[in-house]
Formats: C-alpha cells, structure tokens, sequence
C-alpha cells in the first residue's frame, strides 16, 4: 500500500486526496460525473477509494484513458466534443482546450450572423429565456438618487 498523498496531479490538475476518486476527477475542467466512473472502470481503478490512496501506476492508467478515450473504449455519446465543426472526428477536450473551442464556436456563429451568434452579440440569453424581468443591460448600476436635505438657516 502506498502512503497518503493530500495533493495527486492527473491531467495537469491537483486533486485533494481526502476525497473519493470518482468524485476528485471531476475537478478536471471537462470530466463529469459519468465520464469519471466510466474512465475509472476502464482504466481498473476503484472509483471509490480516496483519491490520495492511488498509485502513480493508477494514475498513469487514469492519464491514459483520458488522454485517448476512444481508443479505451468509451463510447462517443460519453464525449464533449461530438462531429466537430472542422474536422468531423468525435474528440473530448479538457481545461484549455474545452474553453479554446467554446470561444471560437461563439465568434464562428458571430462572424456567420446566425441567431445564436447575434444574441450572443447583444448580450441576450441565448437558449430562449424569457426577458422581460431578467436579463437587464443595466440592471444594478443605476446611480442612487440623492435624498435632497432641507436647508435651515
């Protein structure tokens, strides 16, 4: 048995050891909670033991599966990245990479002048909220008016 480790780097990302693995993955920007136990149960990793308990073997098994999870088997409706727009493949993107692709698909839509790209233009909610009561411009930063005090000589 390996001794206790607070901190456990997977992905370029430190976990805190006291909580379940399962639940300490999905600190990697891009892992949730069903691609976490999926990528467990492939890579042949208790999900629930605590995550300052594995070994750098386990955790090697874990970077493998996340850096390619199609070629260890997970299915394509498990990825965040499904048929994309340049290339066609099925991929999953982590950290930088998720949040790269979310802004180039958000000035993509701008710079074609789809419905999505304008409202994301504007400001405005995109997936069809209402609003009338939220979604203000200026909402909280109207001045306060000055109470006027009466002068007495």
């Amino acid at each position: 048995m390996t001794e206790f480790r607070h901190i456990v780097r997977v992905m370029n990302t430190d976990l805190k050891g006291e909580k379940p693995l399962y639940l300490g993955l999905q600190k990697i920007k891009g892992v949730g909670e069903m691609f976490a136990l999926a990528v467990c149960k492939l890579a042949k990793v208790n999900e629930s033991v605590k995550t300052g308990e594995i070994s750098d073997k386990d955790v090697e098994q874990l970077e493998k599966v996340l850096k390619d999870p199609i070629k260890a088997g997970i299915p394509t409706y498990f990825l965040n990245r499904q048929k994309d727009y340049e290339t066609g493949e099925d991929v999953h993107l982590y950290l930088a990479d998720l949040d790269w692709m979310k802004d180039s698909d958000i000035k993509r839509q701008k710079m074609i002048k789809s419905y999505k790209g304008l409202r994301h233009q504007w400001k405005l909610p995109v997936r069809g909220q209402r609003t009338q009561s939220n979604f203000r411009p200026n909402k909280g930063k109207g001045a306060v008016a000055k109470k006027k005090t009466a002068v007495r000589k």
